[in-house]
């Protein structure tokens, strides 16, 4: 009875020395692999970002949905213009003499392709509607819309993916914890997002550490 006494202490030690330890590393574990993702979530979403913005830019508003976006990328084009200021002599019926009027001029100077514009040869752009690590495959949520801001019509757009996406395989605990996030070194919330659907903005909701690392 003695021996198996001392079997079950050693094995109770050993258990206890585990779940202390990894009370201690998990966190830490959890801590690195949150980053590792988010990062390379976050860079996805500023192609998309970068991708709208384009998109509106050509078109005045921005895209519903993936497939449009993609596509505006693969064949869209930036229309490069310069403006210059220039005047001339016009007869001015009111004093009876020459007067001097100014304009600006703009001139259309050729055109940029979108996607050596925004990507340089690289083709990735073409799967940025797939969230990186995840399980499933699943996608980045994406709409797009226009709000009335003061009168004024603004087109808005919002990406986001909740983060049990991101972080399918992690622990539960820990994983609620960061759902939870209320803090401005960390993503807050539950969701990565990029823009609003109230607000006139394009920012994403993480902290200036995801953009040092690798900003594109």
């Amino acid at each position: 009875m003695k021996t198996i006494l001392q079997i079950v202490l050693w094995i109770a030690c050993i258990v206890l020395g585990y779940l202390i330890y990894r009370s201690v590393t998990g966190p830490i574990e959890f801590k690195k692999v949150k980053q590792e993702r988010f990062s390379k979530v976050i860079s996805v979403m500023k192609d998309i970002r970068n991708s709208q913005e384009a998109y509106k830019t050509v078109n005045g508003k921005f895209a519903n949905d993936f497939k449009s976006l993609i596509s505006f990328v693969d064949t869209g084009k930036y229309t490069i213009t310069q403006q210059r200021d220039s005047s001339y002599m016009e007869f001015d019926k009111t004093y009876g003499i020459d007067l001097l009027q100014e304009v600006t001029i703009i001139d259309t100077l050729g055109f940029v392709s979108v996607k050596d514009s925004l990507f340089k040869g690289d083709d990735r752009y073409k799967s940025m509607m797939s969230v990186p690590y995840a399980q499933e495959g699943e996608q980045f949520e994406m709409k797009a819309d226009i709000i009335d801001k003061s009168g004024y019509r603004a087109p808005v757009f919002e990406v986001k993916v909740k983060k049990d996406i991101i972080l399918y395989d992690q622990p539960k605990d820990l994983l609620t914890r960061e759902n939870a996030q209320i803090s401005v070194e960390e993503v807050n919330g539950s969701e990565i997002k990029v823009g609003s659907l109230t607000e006139v903005s394009t920012n994403g909701n993480w902290p200036p550490i995801y953009d040092k690392k690798g900003d594109q």
